[in-house]
């Protein structure tokens, strides 16, 4: 090695944390705001924003909290957590915003703007201006990503704050015992981030067990400092805290505090009424192996389509041993490898099969969850271009890095984003149905009252504009449990799908019942709307 290449890297090891630029920071969030309009006005023009049922499905829970039978807290349901639907609220208020599910689309594209600010700024805690902007550039132009922002969707909002919880947690480990209180500041917004990053995705729960560890290493390094001990400990109890509230919601709320993890609607729940109606099983189940390597391919296929597939993960995996061996700092940047071991473990022993259409059974099912590796392969690969440039000149690392995202993301919008192409081939058909019911529903008085079992199709009221609080659905009790045994009385519409509680009714109580529209298409469930003669009276 040469001189100057062995200056070059303990350059780099004992590199200060650097403060980035603010107007690289005003420019950065203006371009992240940019693209994220053209990608919400691009994939609304496209018809894509409702494709996915649970963006449907997420923005008509947070209506409910104020527009239903019984409207409040308690509409929040089980299983997926409240900060969604908490944030989607305030902006779903009006009418066209909720129908169209714009207004649900803006927390996904606030927080995509704020996740890539977290990656530059993190990058440029380690490295140069050059490789923090090609580590946001990376995430921030992600097709995936740029999807998935523009709909109602979970994946990005937790995306920011988990990378917000690293950016704070590499931010004190790297202050340490020099400046304690700035140890404990950043400490406490990790806290803070974590917290609400639970109450996104169980992804973090899994986050705060592993900080948790991470935070026992840093005080066995800082020697147990009071200070740095005592933000520590604020950060386990809030967290804990956090996880606590969650199970006191569902006790409240279900008599069961762990009715999101083995109730009617849960993983385990949904795993075994697959099995039942002949659904493939789950390649990876009960195999950590398999499932990491499912895991991994759902990541390139998000990175990458084709022959340019490894490329990025390739880059990252080559950075990643590279920035441990330079310099210890980078370590705590393992945090952003976390999603690897959650998901294998999820996918192994969690019921939560992932499958892809490269692989048996050949078929789309929670690809996008390979979009958890993102931040850490955009942060990774800011890192290779900035120990490219220590070896070769900077003007040749950053194009070589640009060509690299250029050649995986052209592959990616050849080929259509794989979130895209996963949300059309399961939800083109529901929301075809979903449309031709609106259609009839937008017949009814405007006065009616309806009964449907919204738990599939929810997006039929949505879209025909009809208020929840005209809906007698399932989440209403008790006068949905008195409603399935006289429906007739229960409201001046009934919507029976195949299959649903209400079809089952209508079989077993016809009484006072006339049917007044059929639909039935190919490839889609029957419906019956059902008139109530007991009520036209």
């Amino acid at each position: 090695m040469s001189s100057s290449g062995v200056l070059s890297v303990r350059a780099l090891k004992h590199a200060p944390l650097a403060s980035s630029g603010a107007a690289d920071e005003r420019l950065l969030c203006a371009f992240s705001t940019l693209i994220s309009l053209l990608a919400l006005l691009g994939f609304l023009l496209h018809g894509s924003l409702l494709l996915y049922g649970d963006a449907v499905a997420h923005i008509n829970i947070a209506r409910h909290l104020f527009d239903s039978r019984t409207p409040g807290l308690f509409e929040l349901g089980t299983v997926w957590l409240p900060l969604p639907h908490l944030l989607q609220a305030p902006f779903i208020v009006n009418n066209w915003l909720w129908r169209t599910g714009l207004g649900a689309s803006l927390p996904s594209m606030a927080a995509y703007a704020l996740g890539t600010l977290a990656i530059f700024r993190l990058l440029r805690g380690f490295a140069s201006r050059a490789a923090a902007w090609a580590g946001a550039l990376a995430y921030a132009l992600n097709p995936n990503l740029m999807y998935m922002q523009a709909t109602a969707m979970t994946e990005v909002l937790y995306l920011a704050l988990f990378l917000w919880a690293v950016l704070f947690f590499c931010k004190a480990a790297a202050s340490g015992i020099s400046d304690a209180e700035s140890s404990r500041r950043s400490i406490e917004r990790c806290a803070l981030a974590i917290s609400a990053a639970m109450l996104v995705r169980y992804d973090g729960w899994f986050l705060a067990g592993c900080v948790w560890f991470a935070l026992l290493i840093l005080l066995w390094r800082f020697k147990f400092h009071r200070i740095i001990f005592k933000a520590a400990l604020r950060l386990v109890l809030l967290t804990g805290l956090t996880g606590c509230l969650w199970l006191a919601y569902n006790h409240g709320a279900y008599n069961n505090a762990l009715e999101f993890a083995n109730g009617p609607y849960s993983a385990r729940a949904i795993a075994a009424r697959s099995r039942s109606a002949g659904m493939p099983s789950d390649p990876g189940e009960k195999n950590p192996a398999v499932a990491a390597l499912y895991f991994l391919k759902a990541a390139r296929m998000n990175l990458g389509e084709g022959r340019a597939d490894l490329l990025l993960l390739a880059a990252t995996c080559l950075a990643l041993p590279t920035a441990i061996l330079i310099s210890r700092r980078h370590l705590p940047l393992a945090l952003l490898w976390t999603p690897l071991l959650f998901y294998a473990v999820s996918i192994a022993w969690g019921h939560v099969p992932v499958y892809l259409p490269a692989w048996w059974p050949f078929s789309y099912y929670n690809v996008r969850y390979g979009l958890q590796l993102l931040p850490a392969v955009a942060v990774f690969l800011g890192l290779s271009c900035e120990i490219l440039s220590r070896w070769v000149r900077p003007r040749i690392a950053l194009p070589l890095v640009a060509v690299l995202i250029a050649l995986s993301y052209g592959g990616v919008w050849q080929k259509k984003p794989i979130c895209l192409r996963e949300a059309e081939a399961n939800g083109t058909d529901r929301l075809l149905f979903d449309h031709s019911l609106a259609a009839q529903l937008r017949k009814l008085p405007d006065s009616a009252t309806v009964m449907m079992y919204c738990g599939s199709h929810s997006g039929a009221i949505q879209d025909a504009g009809i208020p929840f609080r005209r809906v007698l659905r399932e989440g209403n009790h008790p006068a949905w449990d008195i409603a399935l045994t006289e429906p007739a009385k229960a409201a001046d519409s009934i919507v029976a799908i195949e299959g649903d509680p209400i079809a089952l009714a209508v079989r077993l109580f016809p009484e006072g019942l006339r049917v007044s529209t059929v639909i039935a298409k190919p490839g889609a469930p029957r419906a019956v709307i059902y008139s109530s003669a007991i009520r036209a009276h």
